[in-house]
């Protein structure tokens, strides 16, 4: 839902530091990678709970998968680079609701287990879409030049790492909270499969 104000937003300062990270031979995959690699390190800051090393981790993580955009948007976009962008992020997300189970099991499990279902349905209703959108040449310029068409809806990327900025700083709360924005995402799921209808029938 803020994703396209966000992107607006960032573009400016994201492409002074891909520029930078070109000028040392940087390359976007890398990027992708590294920040996948870091992000999967918050699963065990979390069964640690040690909350505020796990934010510092996703923090970075969401700052890389800004950066590999940005560079890969001056280098040339490849299909390699949006498919492992695309699929090392929706692996991250799922990971860190994981770490949360495992900090405290018997309390975050099955509203874990809840996001983590929840998390299917927007990502299979915003992956199977982008392959329709392929096939039928359909475009979305809100969000600025991707590898695959966004779909939008009403949690998108901006609120998930709020989303994760407050489990994090509110640990205590992250049953109430995973079930709230779960409830979120399959609203999001269900106008995406309505507007799929609608462009597609």
């Amino acid at each position: 839902m803020l994703d396209t104000h966000f992107i607006k937003r960032l573009k400016k300062p994201l492409n002074i530091f891909s520029k930078l990270l070109i000028s040392i031979n940087i390359k976007a995959n890398h990027i992708t990678v590294f920040g996948f690699v870091l992000g999967l390190m918050s699963v065990p800051a979390l069964m640690l709970q040690m909350y505020w090393l796990a934010l510092i981790l996703i923090i970075i993580n969401r700052i890389c998968d800004g950066l590999d955009g940005a560079v890969a948007r001056q280098q040339g976009a490849t299909d390699l680079g949006g498919y492992l962008d695309i699929t090392l992020d929706f692996i991250f997300y799922s990971a860190v609701i994981f770490g949360f189970a495992l900090a405290v099991p018997a309390e975050n499990s099955l509203a874990a287990a809840f996001l983590i279902f929840s998390f299917v349905g927007t990502g299979s209703s915003f992956l199977a879409f982008a392959i329709m959108a392929e096939k039928r040449n359909i475009t979305n310029l809100d969000y600025g030049k991707k590898s695959l068409f966004y779909l939008g809806g009403l949690t998108e990327g901006a609120e998930t790492i709020f989303f994760f900025i407050v489990i994090c700083v509110f640990p205590n709360y992250f049953t109430i909270a995973a079930w709230f924005f779960g409830s979120l995402c399959w609203i999001t799921t269900c106008t995406r499969i309505y507007s799929s209808h609608l462009a597609l029938k």
